[in-house]
Order: C-alpha cells, then sequence, then structure tokens
C-alpha cells in the first residue's frame, strides 16, 4: 500500500506518530514507521512503551507550543522522543519516576529542534539530524546511573552469523541487538526509498568488515561497528548525486566512533551527525571555491 493511500486511512496524530518512528531513518513514510515500531514490539517488547511516551511527547508539545503542523505530521518533533524512550528505558528500570523523566526528555527534544528549525533556513545552517538525541542523551547518562549490562552473547562466526549482523546492523540504530529487527526496518526503508534501503546495507556492510579485519568480532556480530555508518550513508546517499559523499561520509563516521569512545563518550548516533555535518561543511566550501569571483564595485563619480 503506498504512503498516500496508507494517510486516507490513518488518523491525523497516528500518522505523525508512524512518520516519527520513520523519521529515525530520515524517512517521511509511515509504513516504514510502523514497521519500525513493529521491529521493537517483536525484538524489544519492553522498550515500546518508552519509545510510545518519547514520541506523544515530542508530539504533544509540538502541538502545545503551537509549531507548524506540517513539521508535527512529518514526524519532526518525535523521532529525537523516540530514541530518548528507547536510550531510557534500556539503561533504567522501569519506575514511578522514569515515565517523566522520558516525557520531559522527549518535550525539551521537540523544543530544540523547533529552535534548529527555526535557524535552518539560513543556507549556512546544518541539518539537525539526531543532534538533540545525542545531546541529550549524553547529559543523562551523565546524570544518571545505569543499570549494570548483562554480557552479550555472541553468535559463532559463520556466514549466516555474519549475514545477521548486518541486519542487526540497522536494528542497532534503534538499540535493538536482533537481526530480525534489522530486517523489518530493511524492508521499511525499501517500501519509503529503495536508494536509501541499498546505501543503509552498504554502510552496516563496510562496518562490519571493518571490524572484522581489525579482529573485533564482538562489534561486528553485534551490529555495533555498522549503525552510524549505515546511518552517514542513509542521510547522504538519498540525493542523486555522485557517490563520494555517501562513501566519504561512511569513512568519517567508523574514523569518529573509536575517538569518541577514546573519550569515553557513548557514541549513540554521534558519528552519524559529525560526519554529515563534516561533508556538508566540505560542499559549502567546495561551492565557494567553484563560484565564480564578482566583478568589482563600479567605484562612484565624484562631481
Amino acid at each position: 500500500m503506498p504512503a498516500q493511500s496508507f494517510n486516507a486511512f490513518c488518523p491525523d496524530w497516528a500518522t505523525a506518530l508512524l512518520n516519527g518512528f520513520s523519521q529515525i531513518f530520515l524517512q517521511r513514510h509511515p509504513l516504514c514507521g510502523l514497521l519500525c515500531l513493529l521491529a521493537i514490539l517483536i525484538c524489544a517488547p519492553t522498550l515500546l512503551g518508552g519509545a510510545l511516551l518519547g514520541a506523544l511527547a515530542g508530539l504533544l508539545t509540538a502541538q502545545r507550543r503551537g509549531y507548524a503542523k506540517a513539521d508535527r505530521q512529518a514526524g519532526l518533533f518525535s523521532y529525537n522522543g523516540v530514541l530518548l524512550g528507547l536510550l531510557l528505558s534500556l539503561y533504567l528500570p522501569w519506575s514511578v519516576l522514569l515515565a517523566p523523566l522520558i516525557i520531559a526528555a522527549g518535550g525539551l527534544s521537540a523544543i530544540i529542534t523547533q529552535q534548529w528549525l527555526k535557524r535552518a533556513r539560513h543556507p549556512t545552517s546544518l541539518p539537525a539530524y539526531t543532534a538533540p538525541f545525542v545531546g541529550l542523551g549524553w547529559l543523562l547518562l551523565s546524570l544518571l546511573q545505569p543499570l549494570p549490562a548483562a554480557p552479550p552473547t555472541l553468535a559463532e562466526l559463520s556466514p549466516w552469523s555474519v549475514l545477521g549482523s548486518l541486519f542487526q546492523g540497522l536494528g542497532q540504530i534503534m538499540f535493538l541487538a536482533s537481526p530480525l529487527a534489522g530486517l523489518l526496518i530493511a524492508f521499511g526503508l525499501l517500501l519509503a526509498n529503495r536508494r536509501a534501503a541499498a546505501w543503509a546495507l552498504l554502510g552496516s556492510t563496510c562496518g562490519l568488515l571493518l571490524a572484522l579485519l581489525q579482529g573485533e568480532p564482538g562489534q561486528a556480530l553485534l551490529g555495533l561497528a555498522g549503525y552510524n555508518s549505515a546511518l552517514a550513508a542513509l542521510a547522504l546517499g538519498q540525493q542523486a548525486r555522485g557517490p563520494w559523499r555517501p562513501l566519504l561520509g561512511i569513512g568519517l563516521a567508523l574514523l569518529i566512533t573509536p575517538g569518541l569512545l577514546a573519550l569515553g563518550l557513548a557514541p549513540l548516533t554521534a558519528p552519524f551527525v559529525l560526519a554529515c555535518w563534516l561533508v556538508h561543511a566540505g560542499d559549502r566550501v567546495l561551492a565557494r571555491h567553484r563560484a565564480p569571483c564578482a566583478p568589482p564595485a563600479t567605484p562612484p563619480r565624484l562631481r
């Protein structure tokens, strides 16, 4: 079913909510969002409440403050809230304080996104991507004591486990360590934008291969090595331009990740954001150098 037909049967609030899930992957497509939601429900049902709460908090904050309806319907005020809800549900036990914390974080992310969008119309501004999630996520992780993480169970290195980790790189964008989650997300991307789906899988593959070459099968098989490069490739490869931009984004994301780890920071999606910003900045520098020099202004005649 095309997205337009789906929208005809779906209430506005539900469309906005589903678009919030698809915007994590830079798509405005409610069917893609529905498959992302289904991936959480099947593979990590304990995170579903936090994801929905974060999305609703962002959407209702935007509606309450009178932000543009077109931006609300596009899911631009919800996707950071989804990621924050997933992060907090993953790292903290459910309690009476967790729900208000997710609501506050999701609402604040919508306010930050609105301020960013107001300035994004300037030609020198950079896209927000998931920067509000990264900033608030780092702040929350520095203030809170997360639950001790259980040691992950690694599959034996085999062609099937490598193939599964390729899709798992997409699932890890939403903290889902499951090949099935990545497969559902890949199918959603395929429905929304086949070019974006191909670049996302290529980005995940590059991260996987690099981790295997570096002798880090744990990072590779869990999908942790490829999710930022998948996002960078997805973001920069959707336009019908040369392949150098997404390929450069993949390389930069893979280089930035170990630097953040060395600083003691959780990478989250920061390597993706920083890599895309560097590519956009490089685009502008090249465009400035290619632009023809303006002719000197004619001095006024003296009387």
